[in-house]
C-alpha cells in the first residue's frame, strides 16, 4: 500500500477516533425483520465476542463517509484513501488473507500467504512481491494491511478499549448480510468528554464476529461512521484464493522485507514519543513528528507528484490555535479533532478541542 495513503489513513483513524482502526465508512447493510433470538446479557455478549476464535469468512464491505472532514480536495498526500468505494475480504482464519480494495475504475490487492506478501493496483498494472523474513514473520503476524476496513476488527479493538467507560445494553436484534445479530449499545458514562454519543455493534448470534459497527457523534441523527458487511459467507476458503498470479504485461518488483537500522532506531524514538492521555472515550493521543517536517517547504507531494508547502496546507484546511501549550493548527471534523503544533507535537481523539489542549500541556 502507498505510504501516503498509509499516512492518511492513520491520521484520519487517530483524529476520528483516538483508539482502533477505521479510516473508511461502510452504507449500512440492508435489514429485515429483527430475528428472534434467546436472551442475552450486554456483559455476557461483549465477552464472549472477544473471546470468540477467528472464523474463515469471505465478504464484501461497502464503504462510504460522512465524517466532516474539510474540503481539501487532491491537494493533501493521501486524500483518495478515504474515497474507497468497497472492500472484498478473505481469510482462512489461521493468518492467510485476502483484500481487495475498490475506488472507482481501480483496485488494489494484497493478498498474504505465510511469508509472501503481493501488492497489486490496477491503476497502473503494477505489483510487488515482499518476501518477509521468519522473524519479522512473526513479529508482524497479525497486522495485515486492509483491516481497517473490517468490521470485525476494528469493533473488537473498540470494545476492548471503551467497554470500562461505558454503559453497555442489548438493544434487541437486527438482520445485517443476512445474518441474525444482536444489537449491542455501548454510551459514554456522563463523566466522559467526547464528540460521540453511541456506538452500535450488530454481532452474529452464530459466531460472535462483528458484523456492522455504527458511530453516531453528538448532535447529528445520521451515522456520521459506520463499517458493514453487505455480503459474507463464513466457510472454509479455497487455498487458491491466497494465491496470486500478476496479470499480463504487469509491472513486478522482488523485494525482501527489511527493517533499515536507522528506520528502527527512529520508528523506535516515535513511538516512546507518542502517549496516551485519559481513558476510554476522551482518550487523547499524542506524540510528535520530526522537527524538521513542517520546515520543508514543496517536500511533500500529492499524489499526482505536484510539489506542497505543508505549512500553506494546513493554513487552508486547518484553524490557527494558541495556548499555554504553544500554539498551531486545529482540524475538527464529526467525530474528532487534532492539533499540530509550531514545533511539531500534536495530539488527536474523538474528543473537544480543550481536551487535546490540555494533554498538550501535560507533562
Amino acid at each position: 500500500m502507498d505510504p501516503k495513503r498509509k499516512a492518511i489513513t492513520a491520521a484520519v483513524v487517530g483524529t476520528a477516533l483516538g483508539v482502533g482502526g477505521l479510516a473508511v465508512v461502510a452504507m449500512p447493510a440492508s435489514a429485515g425483520d429483527a430475528p428472534v433470538l434467546p436472551q442475552i446479557s450486554a456483559e455476557e455478549l461483549v465477552q464472549s465476542t472477544l473471546n470468540a476464535k477467528p472464523s474463515a469468512f469471505d465478504g464484501k464491505v461497502k464503504v462510504n463517509n460522512d465524517l466532516g472532514l474539510p474540503q481539501i480536495g487532491s491537494t493533501l498526500p493521501g486524500a483518495s484513501a478515504l474515497s474507497i468505494d468497497s472492500a472484498q475480504i478473505s481469510t482462512d482464519g489461521a493468518g492467510k488473507s485476502k483484500v481487495s480494495l475498490t475506488e472507482g475504475s481501480s483496485q488494489q490487492t494484497i493478498v498474504r500467504n505465510g511469508q509472501t506478501v503481493w501488492e497489486y493496483n490496477s491503476k497502473d498494472n503494477s505489483a510487488t512481491k515482499v518476501t518477509i523474513p521468519a522473524d519479522l514473520a512473526k513479529e508482524h503476524q497479525n497486522k495485515v494491511e486492509g483491516q481497517a476496513v473490517d468490521p470485525a476488527t476494528v469493533a473488537s479493538e473498540l470494545l476492548g478499549k471503551v467497554r470500562e467507560s461505558s454503559t453497555i445494553a442489548v438493544d434487541g436484534t437486527s438482520s445485517v448480510a443476512n445474518r441474525a445479530a444482536y444489537e449491542l449499545v455501548l454510551t459514554p458514562k456522563p463523566t466522559e468528554r467526547t464528540l460521540l454519543r453511541e456506538i452500535r455493534v450488530a454481532i452474529d448470534e452464530q459466531t460472535r464476529m462483528p458484523l456492522r459497527l455504527t458511530v453516531l457523534a453528538n448532535g447529528t441523527s445520521s451515522p456520521a461512521l459506520e463499517v458493514s458487511f453487505s455480503e459474507i459467507n463464513f466457510a472454509n476458503q479455497p487455498a487458491g484464493n491466497f494465491e496470486f498470479t500478476p496479470p499480463k504485461g504487469a509491472k513486478v518488483t522482488e523485494k525482501t522485507a527489511e527493517v533499515d537500522p536507522k528506520n528502527r532506531e527512529l520508528a523506535e524514538q516515535a513511538k516512546s514519543d507518542v502517549k496516551v492521555v485519559g481513558d476510554g472515550w476522551d482518550t487523547a493521543i499524542t506524540g510528535k513528528i520530526p522537527a524538521d517536517a513542517l520546515a520543508k517547504a514543496g517536500s511533500a507531494k500529492d499524489e499526482e507528484g505536484r510539489q506542497v508547502d505543508p505549512k500553506a496546507l494546513l493554513s487552508r484546511f486547518a484553524k490557527p490555535v494558541s495556548g499555554a501549550w504553544g500554539s498551531g493548527w486545529l482540524v475538527t471534523t464529526k467525530v474528532g479533532s487534532g492539533v499540530l503544533t509550531d514545533d511539531g507535537r500534536y495530539a488527536v481523539g474523538a474528543v473537544p478541542e480543550q481536551v487535546l489542549f490540555e494533554a498538550l500541556a501535560a507533562k
